[in-house]
């Protein structure tokens, strides 16, 4: 099977535990190595963290392989992001079905963090998370975010969460830190390129 290839599902779990092996990664990482890629990144944070943190790290270690100069996961972004701005109790918010949520909660446990709420969107399929609207990020976020918590994760790539970032902080007094916006400061740290982006 190759990486343009649909990959076959039932649900949720089925999905990311296929998307989340690292032989799907070859033609993809030594296509982008070819056009000049100083950093790959797997964008996915459900793909990233269904094998556990060793999961995470193998496929690092394959996409180092396939040829990237330098390589990382959105989950593992995540975590370096939630440590860059203090946080150790975590309420998360992701459009996750069961068992999906409780692998994401297993692993930022495993990498050092205390998950003091698990908060989903409600979707009712797999396909529903890509017509979701930022307010419905929005409200999940604020229904979600718990007092105990010192930091605010959304999880998975799709949500539109960038506008949002900056009036969520404002509106929680905390950091809130997006899958896509971990995943870019990482990137750009790893090329040397600081971020940019306006009140983020």
């Amino acid at each position: 099977m190759t990486y343009t290839d649909e990959v076959p599902y039932r649900d949720n779990l089925q999905l990311v535990s296929r998307l989340g092996k690292a032989d799907l990664l070859a033609e993809p990482v030594q296509e982008l190595v070819e056009c000049g890629a100083e950093a790959v990144a797997y964008l996915c944070t459900a793909c990233s963290i269904v094998d556990g943190v060793a999961g995470e790290r193998a496929l690092r270690e394959a996409m180092l392989a396939y040829g990237a100069q330098r390589a990382l996961t959105t989950s593992g972004a995540v975590t370096d992001a939630l440590r860059a701005v203090g946080a150790r109790r975590l309420a998360v918010v992701h459009p996750y079905q069961e068992p999906v949520d409780r692998l994401l909660a297993a692993y930022l446990s495993a990498s050092g963090f205390d998950v003091a709420a698990l908060t989903g969107l409600g979707l009712a399929a797999v396909e529903d998370v890509y017509a979701v609207e930022e307010q419905q990020v929005m409200d999940a976020v604020i229904r979600g975010d718990d007092r105990r918590a010192d930091a605010v994760f959304i999880s998975c790539t799709t949500l539109p969460t960038y506008d949002a970032l900056p009036r969520l902080e404002e509106r929680l007094g905390k950091p809130v830190i997006s899958a896509n916006q971990a995943t870019a400061w990482a990137l750009l740290d790893a090329v040397g390129e600081p971020a940019h982006g306006p009140h983020q």
